[in-house]
């Protein structure tokens, strides 16, 4: 242990995944609860942009008091809540809102600063970032600048140290908060797009008509923007990869376990992000879809509501008898013929008989090789004394296209059956004026 930082050359141990029972239990026993009002909230988002905006590290009671009485005055001019601060901030003690800093006990007024679950609370409350293609792409672009630096660093690396400074570190905080800011869009942007469908809703109630292209509308901008952010994820996901693997390689060579599974988280991390742009756009193309049909099917047909309304009225039982299915027995179609039934006995089936004794046709068999050979010995015996000679009589009876392959059988054939005269030099022959061989010449026959 070195920097206060721990390499070791073991194999990194999985995380043990908690049993969800026991984890359900302890959270029972101890009795985790929230109940906060709309006093509360805007409590602590007071406390939060005060803290901001002054910069204050921690808040005195008397700033706390201060804080929550102008919040009454907005919220609840009229109540009694702005009597009875020191209940509000005890009561947001005991649900870990607040948490006092000091360590003066009951000697004097303490300070408090706001828990990471109340600016988690204040930041869902206020936030208004949504992902857009922009956003997208700086958050991308900036990861691949530290993922590229990083890369670096894995190549000089060359100590348990290095490691653990230049690239464990990194991964785990700087990207893991790139990481971060794109997911925390990703549900500001989950947000807008609830907002959005409730705003459709409210359009269709209030102008049932002449909310069709508002609608319609907002359809487009959604798809276009869900399309962009899907291929801005299907870019840069690819570069990520690359260079998260290529971190990953290193760490395996080296031996550098804590550095391959950082990567290895960072590389799950960048897989959700691509899997949330996959399933918002096919979730998304499903409600397109449906809004269209429904503005196309019912708006468009019944622009002033007179045929959804009758509906309505007849499904309720108010207008008149309500509808039946009425069924009426047909009789059956009468035949004009006398229907003929088949015979139902059959001829037995039976098998044509076959001559047992065929008759064979005896056929001399056709040796090609005892052919060329009688060939070869013919054109010996009738005064060839040389192999072009001897080709160019046996190939002249062949077709064309055999007599290259001819030509070499015959070389054979000759040196079989002759005796060769084997002189070193041995000229070059044409024969039927396609084919060239060596002039071989015969000096017996054996």
């Amino acid at each position: 242990m070195e920097g206060g930082a721990i390499v070791s050359s073991a194999p990194a141990r999985p995380r043990p995944v908690p049993d969800p029972n026991r984890l359900l239990a302890s959270l029972a026993q101890s009795g985790v609860a929230l109940e906060l009002k709309t006093l509360d909230i805007c409590y602590l988002a007071a406390l939060k942009l005060r803290g901001e905006s002054g910069a204050l590290a921690a808040f005195a009671e008397d700033q706390l008091i201060d804080v929550f009485e102008q919040v009454c005055q907005v919220v609840e001019p009229d109540g009694e809540a702005r009597r009875r601060p020191a209940h509000a901030i005890r009561r947001l003690r005991d649900q870990r809102l607040l948490a006092r800093i000091d360590g003066a006990g009951v000697v004097r007024a303490g300070e408090y600063a706001l828990t990471r679950l109340a600016t988690a609370i204040v930041d869902f409350v206020l936030e208004d970032e949504t992902l857009t293609r922009e956003s997208l792409t700086v958050l991308t672009r900036t990861l691949l600048v530290s993922l590229s630096s990083i890369v670096s660093e894995a190549q000089a690396a060359a100590s348990p140290e290095a490691w653990a400074a230049g690239v464990v570190a990194p991964l785990r905080v700087v990207v893991a908060d790139l990481v971060g800011g794109i997911q925390r869009r990703q549900r500001g942007f989950d947000l807008q797009q609830e907002q959005m469908r409730r705003e459709m809703a409210a359009l269709l109630q209030a102008d049932w008509f002449g909310a069709v292209e508002r609608c319609e509308a907002l359809l487009e901008s959604t798809s276009a923007t869900l399309r962009e952010l899907c291929q801005v994820l299907l870019r840069d996901a690819h570069e990520l990869h690359g260079a998260l693997q290529r971190i990953q390689e290193i760490a395996t060579e080296a031996g550098a376990d804590q550095a391959d599974a950082a990567a290895r988280a960072v590389v799950d991390n960048i897989d959700h992000v691509v899997a949330w742009g996959t399933a918002r756009q096919h979730a998304w193309s499903e409600h397109y879809q449906y809004v269209h049909r429904f503005l196309r099917d019912v708006v468009l047909l019944d622009p002033t509501r007179a045929l959804t309304q009758r509906l309505r009225e007849v499904l309720a039982g108010g207008a008149g008898p309500g509808y039946a299915l009425a069924i009426a027995s047909a009789p059956p179609i009468s035949l004009l013929r006398d229907v003929t039934a088949p015979p139902r006995e059959r001829p037995p089936v039976r098998r044509r008989k076959s001559e047992t004794d065929a008759t064979l046709d005896e056929e001399a068999a056709d040796d090609p090789q005892s052919r060329l050979d009688a060939d070869v010995r013919a054109a010996i015996d009738g005064g060839a004394r040389g192999l072009g000679a001897v080709t160019e009589r046996v190939v002249a009876a062949r077709p064309e296209h055999e007599r290259f392959v001819v030509a070499g059988r015959i070389a054979a054939t000759v040196a079989r059956v002759c005796n060769v005269d084997g002189a070193a030099d041995r000229p070059w022959c044409a024969i039927d004026g396609a084919l060239q061989i060596e002039e071989w010449s015969l000096r017996e026959v054996r």
